[in-house]
């Protein structure tokens, strides 16, 4: 159904596997700082009008490749369309980020939460299979969801937060609520992404957005465990070709460490973290090694180029001596941004990063730094 694979330093990486160099992406890659989305984007009347159209997901996913020689694709879409399937009615304004029609914010809402009927999220399932057939095996491609936490922060606030007041009023009142909404995000997830899987995604992340706003033993029990939840869930394979499971908490590098028992391959960082040390800790041999992907400040891409490039080195030195012994596993990185693009940012900036990662991370396993 779908065309041999041509590149797949992404998916190696993933599984900690020696390449020739260091596969790069970016979150948001797809997006509002191309003026080819923003024409895109206007032809279809609305960011919903996008993200629902086959057509304009699989185009505007494709757009990044065309300028940008990227190791990987990842689904046009939103982290919020599986509570917008609960029916809770999901928006988004130009210039104001998303908000939902009604928010779930009492017993009786938290009561009829249900997970939603997949048949609602037909468009995404279409738009991958469309999307993989398009890239015609160039790179592989990412599905994704936001986890049951971030998930649940926008369905009780009913939009973006500053101070997460509402939900965080709930998960200490009443925290059996939240523990419901939580398993049914958890379920609607595993089940969204396994769905993504058998459309033809090739790697399924999670992005923990706003796991990082939570206390420390609140972020175990809040955010950790039903990540978990979802991942005891995925399909570990897909017609026989193994399928990486990625994580990304922002803010959550205090937490390697207990991050490194989850059941994924790949933990994401932000750009915080000091690589070498998350190596050391959660990176390097052992039955529960991840590979790691990050962590490029994304206002670094606001510099010149030669500051680009400088920084790019810093982190590809950082992470260390990359392992190339196509024998055994060992320490990987795929370098991402620490966070999702900002919409400001240059198109000709990004050009400079990803080839002065692919330049560098050659380098250094040649020797030649």
């Amino acid at each position: 159904m779908f065309a041999p694979l041509q590149n797949d330093t992404f998916l190696r990486a993933c599984f900690r596997q020696a390449t020739d160099y260091t596969p790069v992406w970016l979150m948001r890659q797809a997006g509002r700082y191309l003026p080819e989305y923003k024409a895109t984007r206007a032809l279809a009347g609305s960011f919903m009008g996008l993200a629902t159209n086959t057509d304009y997901a699989t185009e505007v996913t494709l757009q990044p490749l065309e300028r940008f020689p990227l190791d990987a694709a990842i689904l046009f879409s939103d982290i919020l369309t599986v509570p917008d399937a609960m029916g809770l009615g999901l928006s988004f304004a130009l210039g104001e980020g998303p908000k939902f029609a009604t928010p779930i914010r009492d017993e009786a809402a938290v009561a009829r939460l249900e997970v939603p009927d997949m048949n609602k999220l037909r468009y995404v399932f279409d738009a991958v299979t469309s999307i993989r057939k398009a890239l015609n095996g160039r790179v592989p491609l990412i599905g994704f969801s936001g986890s049951p936490w971030t998930l649940a922060c926008y369905m009780v606030e009913g939009a973006g937060s500053s101070d997460y007041r509402l939900v965080k009023t709930m998960m200490y009142q009443r925290p059996d609520l939240m523990h419901k909404i939580l398993a049914v995000n958890a379920d609607s997830v595993a089940q969204y992404l396994n769905l993504q899987i058998e459309a033809g995604a090739q790697a399924v992340m999670i992005f923990d957005s706003w796991g990082g706003v939570l206390a420390d033993a609140a972020f175990h029990t809040f955010s950790l465990a039903y990540t978990a939840r979802v991942l005891a869930q995925l399909k570990r394979e897909h017609n026989g070709v193994k399928i990486p499971r990625l994580v990304f908490t922002k803010g959550g590098g205090q937490w390697l460490q207990a991050m490194k028992q989850l059941d994924c391959e790949v933990l994401g960082l932000d750009w915080t973290v000091n690589l070498a040390r998350a190596r050391a800790q959660v990176g390097e041999n052992g039955p529960n090694a991840k590979a790691l992907q990050g962590n490029l400040d994304p206002n670094v891409l606001f510099a010149n180029p030669a500051q680009i490039e400088a920084e790019v080195a810093s982190v590809l030195n950082s992470f260390g001596t990359p392992h190339t012994d196509r024998t055994q596993d060992g320490p990987t990185q795929i370098f991402n941004l620490g966070h999702g693009i900002s919409q400001f940012t240059p198109p000709e900036n990004v050009e400079v990063l990803v080839r002065a990662v692919h330049a560098h991370s050659r380098s250094l396993r040649t020797g030649a730094c």
